[in-house]
């Protein structure tokens, strides 16, 4: 939570994961994150290694080359990986019909002999139990599978969208009703697995969890402002004349800033 809230800060370092975690961070160009999960995934079969990789993008990303280039390579080449889409009917303001006449996404995955199915992306033991039969498969040689996850989006694309403009209030509504959580809780509580006590109790314990990494990353940002030369740090084992420029100007007018801080009021 630290790292996504840094970089949603506008700080860079939020995208440095945790060497544990295994995790990449969000790739902003559509569709740009799919040929890397599938060249990570030729490393591991090329290693003899038993890992997995598992990749998300949306329905938008499916209409990408790069989407088509990467599942022919994970089908002749047979890596460990897992592609899933996350279709949620609308790439900003253009909805899935209008950018494809397949009737499923998932199908796009036959034309590269590639296993894949379509789930209901808002039951939880659905794509739990499709993620965990293509793992497995993977794992254990079998290559790729596409997931294609029916779901919604239910805000606004970016804080700059307003879906009022290209979509029916109504069709919002209805798959609100349809909410991955609400329905989860409800499945649990009517196999006696959950109460609404112990439910009240693990909300609670995730909104401290939330205000504990929301303070800690404040603390972060503190220390992090006083950082930001070191922007230009990791880019170049020689950074090129032009930056080495840019990091000359953004020096002097720190050191600027920081000077008319300092000096006294008239």
């Amino acid at each position: 939570m630290d790292s996504i809230l840094l970089a949603y800060g506008g700080y860079y370092q939020g995208n440095r994961m945790p060497q544990e975690n295994h995790a990449l961070p969000i790739a902003i160009p559509v569709g740009s994150q799919i040929p890397h999960a599938v060249g990570l995934a030729y490393a591991i079969k090329y290693r003899h290694k038993d890992d997995v990789v598992m990749v998300f993008f949306g329905d938008g990303a499916t209409s990408e080359g790069d989407f088509h280039e990467a599942l022919n390579f994970a089908s002749v080449f047979q890596t460990p990986v897992v592609f899933v889409c996350q279709n949620n009917q609308w790439a900003i303001s253009l909805p899935c019909s209008h950018q494809t006449h397949a009737k499923t996404l998932a199908q796009k995955g036959l034309a590269y002999d590639i296993p894949a199915l379509q789930v209901d992306g808002n039951d939880v033991l659905a794509v739990y139990v499709a993620a965990h039969e293509a793992v497995e498969r993977a794992r254990a040689g079998g290559g790729p599978t596409l997931i294609e996850c029916v779901t919604y989006r239910l805000a606004m694309h970016t804080t700059a969208d307003d879906p009022t403009r290209y979509r029916d209030t109504q069709e919002v509504a209805e798959w609100e009703q349809r909410d991955p959580l609400a329905r989860f809780q409800k499945y649990l509580m009517s196999k006696g697995l959950l109460a609404d006590e112990s439910l009240h109790l693990l909300e609670d314990e995730i909104k401290a969890e939330i205000q504990q990494a929301v303070e800690r990353t404040e603390q972060q940002m503190t220390t992090l402002a006083g950082d930001a030369l070191s922007l230009f740090d990791h880019l170049y084992a020689a950074m090129p004349p032009y930056l080495q420029e840019q990091r000359r100007e953004l020096e002097a007018e720190l050191a600027d800033r920081d000077h008319c801080k300092e000096a006294p009021n008239d």
